[in-house]
């Protein structure tokens, strides 16, 4: 039996224009993120939450609140429910008192949350017919990209930085992605995915660029309420770059209310960024709506060194509409981070998780949340696709070796 589809049409994020569902898009007229709509008043009364949790699929069992229509079209790669991590140890470090729990992105095919927004990409781009996609990447939207697309038949194109980690360049090869290495920033590649699109005839799946990326990211959202018996945290802390998770959480937030599912309490929304690129950050700081570019970026967080958000409006929004805030952290507090939590609770943070708990730690020093809060950090990547640090000591096993010492 095929599932209800609920999906009505798309909408402009920033004046409400409507656009309809039956064919690709990519920005508004105004060039503003298109949004994906629903009849959920109509679903309300027909589909029931703890039928669907009990599903298995991961994002894709939550297909009432998705626009894929046909069952032909989904594009899936063994998605499954990332786990909710507690760190009990972590949090005392830092002075918590309450509960800090991590929920781990990396489990998803490909190792990253990017395996949810591409998953829908890609198959909503399938449903239209498209035979091409490209995008701008600092490396993991890429592998996901590539490795969906070669799944529906799609081919892929990535422009990524020519400093982003050999591990996502090889791997965007190995899943049968077309990869070039650019002398520039991720928003200055995503400059030359707009400049061959007509000549090289792809489709532009850049953040926000198009409107399904962010469908399967809210699927973090409705992930999390019901994994927390439909409620939600204190604070939810997220590693912004493009902003596509954080914005489509809120737009769960909204939705499952509309449909009955969770009440009108929201967590405060922290928006992470690194010291070295925080447009974010500065916007939010100087009260403005939208952010200005960040000149001369510098990270090794990759997935957060975005000097530029077409999304940054929307971000900003769901911060301060939520009584949270968007917070810097340093590299050293970021290295620190994935030490702390590796070694006080066995849990390997990719750099961008690791910003989240040096925010969680600022937070709680800054009184942005109390002590007994209770928080969700995301970390958005296995931790096994960056560098680490050697702490290792080497030992001859020629000499006499003195076993006290060690």
């Amino acid at each position: 039996m095929p599932y209800p589809n609920y999906f009505t049409h798309l909408e402009c994020s920033a004046n409400g224009g409507t656009y309809a569902k039956d064919q690709p898009w990519n920005l508004s007229e105004a060039g503003k993120p298109l949004l994906a709509r629903y009849d959920f008043e109509k679903a309300r009364g027909e589909i029931d939450r703890d039928e669907i949790w009990a599903r298995e699929g991961g994002c894709w069992k939550w297909r009432e609140l998705l626009p894929v229509a046909k069952d032909e079209h989904v594009t899936t790669l063994g998605e499954v429910d990332t786990p909710l991590i507690d760190c009990p140890d972590t949090m005392t470090h830092y002075g918590g008192t309450g509960r800090l729990i991590t929920k781990d992105e990396g489990r998803l095919p490909t190792g990253s949350f990017k395996a949810r927004g591409l998953a829908l990409a890609v198959s909503m781009a399938r449903s239209y017919g498209v035979t091409k996609m490209a995008m701008p990447t600092n490396g993991n939207a890429g592998a996901a990209l590539s490795a969906y697309g070669t799944r529906a038949g799609i081919e892929s194109w990535c422009f990524a930085p020519d400093d982003t980690p050999e591990v996502n360049i090889r791997e965007i090869a190995l899943h049968g992605g077309k990869v070039f290495r650019v002398n520039g920033f991720i928003h200055q590649c995503g400059a030359l995915v707009g400049a061959g699109k007509d000549k090289m005839g792809w489709f532009d799946v850049s953040t926000l660029k198009e409107p399904y990326r962010i469908e399967g990211k809210k699927t973090m959202g409705v992930e999390l309420a019901a994994q927390l018996g439909w409620r939600l945290p204190d604070a939810i802390f997220y590693p912004t770059g493009g902003g596509t998770g954080l914005i489509g959480m809120w737009k769960a937030f909204d939705e499952m209310e509309r449909l009955g599912w969770i009440g009108s309490v929201r967590p405060k929304m922290f928006a992470i960024q690194a010291e070295g690129c925080a447009p974010i950050v500065k916007a939010y700081d100087e009260g403005k709506e939208h952010a200005d570019e960040w000149i001369e970026a510098e990270t090794a967080a990759m997935g957060i060194r975005v000097p530029k958000a077409i999304g940054d409006f929307l971000i900003l929004r769901a911060v301060r509409e939520s009584g949270g805030a968007a917070l810097s952290v340093s590299e050293d507090q970021i290295e620190t981070a994935r030490a702390v939590c590796g070694r006080e609770d066995g849990l390997l943070l990719c750099p961008e998780g690791a910003a989240t708990l040096a925010a969680y730690g600022r937070a709680l020093d800054e009184g942005l949340i109390e002590r007994d809060a209770e928080a969700v950090l995301f970390n958005c990547g296995s931790g096994l696709k960056y560098a680490m640090p050697d702490f290792s000591k080497t030992l001859d096993r020629h000499a006499e070796i003195d076993w006290g010492s060690l």
